[in-house]
């Protein structure tokens, strides 16, 4: 089977990331398709993992931990991404986490006239699809990959 070193590991999390949110940018900014809150959310954990895998560059004796993080991370990516695929599907109804904007900051009439005129994009629509799947459906598929590979390496670390 295929046999996944700790330097591959990191190099993948960190083009799979990178891929992922310059893919979500383009889609958002270039192609014109706006992302819900949860879409939003997201992106977190990619973030993250660039960070980790930078870090882990610059403090190698921390590997093992952060390997562990890395894990989960994509784990808590993983109920995410499920979460908003049962909102998707209509098993789920939508949360808070759809509908937050700026609610708690709106102080000024104009602002809440402002914000009511903005078209949000509901996180049970879904905008975007590849080959039939929506973006929350790969992002399962790779933070669930991700989390599988990271833990499997930080079981067996010792072992290497």
């Amino acid at each position: 089977m295929f046999n996944l070193s700790k330097k591959n590991l990191f190099t993948g999390i960190f083009l799979i990331s990178f891929i992922a949110l310059i893919s979500a940018y383009f889609i958002e900014y270039i192609v014109g398709h706006q992302p819900c809150n949860l879409c939003v959310y997201e992106r977190i954990p990619y973030f993250l993992a660039i960070l980790i895998v930078l870090i882990n560059y610059k403090y190698n004796k921390l590997e093992k931990y952060l390997i562990l993080s890395l894990a989960i991370i994509f784990f808590i990516a993983t109920i995410l991404s499920l979460y908003h695929l049962g909102i998707e599907q209509g098993f789920i109804q939508e949360s808070l986490l759809c509908n937050l904007e700026k609610g708690a900051n709106i102080i000024d009439k104009d602002e809440i006239l402002n914000q009511l005129q903005q078209k949000s994009i509901s996180c049970k629509d879904v905008t975007f699809k590849i080959f039939g799947l929506s973006l929350t459906s790969y992002n399962i598929l790779i933070s669930l990959l991700i989390t599988i590979s990271a833990g499997k390496i930080y079981f067996n670390y010792d072992k290497n």
